[in-house]
């Protein structure tokens, strides 16, 4: 859970450490480097850019939605092709509407840095299709004896220009390729133009869209292929709720046929003859209660009226204003009291690491979200959980958290005075637990709606008084790579 320099180990994947936050803020603003080494622009599209006849067979394949797509460019390549094998290969993929006015201007200087056939913008091109099509068409023909296929594909790295749910996206359908054994798994770089980017800042690719970013784009092409790898645990979510309610789900969590719970901790109560389930993945963090509502409010503002999201400082003056109006600061004025903590409608369950006993933890009375982070930042770079001293560990059962440990963090933030003070680092957040996995039971009575949210990503989550709605965390068995920045 720590933002990273690195801590090398010939055997494994780099394990990140902490950063200072004045170097996050160097790199950021893209002035880390400016005395070193200058890039040539023309040496970069040739590390990175791939023989034209692969770039086209990977984009036809993706368009065609057929693995058999491209095979016309390989049979062709003879008259176009010398032989090089790409020594870095990269794809990109984008989301032009992050980044405010910035996102179509990058995703065009990347094209011109690359070439246009391996920057996707995600509006047109989803990353499930580049899994199943775009390198499916690269294996098919690396296993038919194409050694520049196969090399392209051995090495091929992403990266993603995105705020933390497109990170998460891309890193979610890569996931595929660990489930069907098609390794190796691309690790994956972050250009941050999301508003808070905790998953860009704990892997050292800064918390903002750089300033001088025309230079600032050419480096991080360039780290991006040279950067150390580094492990990241996965958590799926398992959610199950009566038939008939409709909820509208981010990107990362989809509908399933089957709920799947662990059946050693036996559901109270009874079910409904008609469920729904769904299911996703997070990498940073899980949350519900009023950050959640904060969150659903600032974003169905901006899908509503993009133009007022022009940048991550007018999303963030924007979001400030919803924490005003939500209730999080005056809840005796909103709300009925017995409706203010989520202990009215919320029961825990979790399995401590290396138990495989279920545990039931209370729901502290006055708080009013609930987070499971799994990385050292939250809430653009803060770090609600603490820097925790060994003896405090110690009297808590606690250890010291890591990003690839296994384990989630859960806290409690009380009403937004409280976190504000977190926010600001004066204090730390409620501390609950730590946990290798979570149980959540939502009973309505006079609540009718609860918010959640996977990294940054809400949903309005309807509740009955009569069933009980439960959503299960667990740990993915396969851990996703990240590139860290040097």
């Amino acid at each position: 859970m720590n933002s990273p320099t690195t801590a090398r180990d010939s055997s494994s994947p780099t394990r990140i450490v902490a950063r200072s936050s004045m170097m996050d803020w160097i790199r950021a603003c893209g002035l880390s480097g400016l005395a070193g080494m200058k890039i040539d622009k023309e040496e970069l599209r040739r590390r990175l850019s791939m023989p034209q006849y692969l770039r086209l067979a990977m984009l036809d394949s993706i368009k065609k939605k057929d693995v058999d797509g491209g095979d016309e460019h390989f049979r062709s390549r003879s008259s176009d092709y010398d032989g090089t094998v790409p020594q870095s290969p990269i794809v990109v993929f984008i989301n032009s509407r992050s980044g405010g006015r910035h996102g179509p201007v990058l995703k065009e200087r990347l094209q011109q840095l690359i070439s246009e056939e391996q920057v996707f913008d995600l509006l047109d091109v989803k990353p499930h299709e580049f899994v199943r099509y775009g390198l499916a068409c690269l294996e098919k023909w690396a296993n038919n004896g194409d050694i520049c296929a196969k090399e392209t594909r051995r090495n091929i790295r992403v990266v993603v220009a995105g705020g933390d749910g497109t990170v998460g996206w891309v890193l979610g359908c890569l996931g595929e390729l660990h489930q069907k054994g098609r390794d190796p798994v691309p690790p994956v770089a972050v250009i941050p133009l999301g508003t808070g980017n905790d998953l860009s800042r704990s892997y050292g690719w800064g918390g903002s869209f750089p300033f001088a970013w025309k230079s600032a784009i050419k480096r991080t092409l360039h780290q991006a292929t040279t950067g150390p790898i580094c492990r990241l645990d996965s958590w799926h979510v398992v959610l199950q709720m009566p038939g008939g309610e409709v909820i509208d789900p981010p990107h990362s969590l989809k509908a399933t046929e089957e709920c799947h719970f662990d059946q050693t901790l036996e559901i109270d109560g009874g079910i409904p003859d008609k469920v729904n389930c769904y299911g996703g993945v997070f990498y940073n963090y899980f949350s519900i209660g009023m950050d959640a509502q904060v969150a659903y409010g600032f974003h169905h503002l901006r899908n509503e009226k993009p133009y007022l999201a022009q940048g991550p400082i007018t999303n963030k003056i924007i979001y400030s204003s919803y924490s005003c109006t939500q209730g999080w600061f005056l809840t005796p004025c909103v709300s009925d009291p017995s409706l203010r903590g989520l202990k009215n409608i919320l029961r825990i369950y979790i399995k401590k690491a290396r138990c495989s006993e279920w545990e039931q933890i209370p729901v502290p009375r006055s708080v009013r979200a609930i987070v499971a982070l799994n990385l050292h930042n939250y809430g653009s770079g803060r770090n609600p959980w603490g820097k925790l001293k060994p003896e405090y560990l110690e009297k808590r059962g606690f250890v010291e958290a890591h990003a690839d440990d296994g384990l989630l963090e859960i806290f409690g933030l009380k009403q937004g005075w409280h976190a504000s003070f977190v926010m600001v680092e004066l204090i730390s957040a409620k501390h609950i637990a730590q946990a290798s996995s979570i149980r959540l039971e939502i009973r309505g009575g006079e609540w009718k709606d609860v918010f959640m949210q996977m990294d940054g990503e809400p949903w309005k989550q309807p509740m009955s008084s009569e069933y009980s709605t439960f959503l299960e965390i667990k740990s993915v068995p396969y851990q996703s790579l990240m590139i860290n920045r040097e």
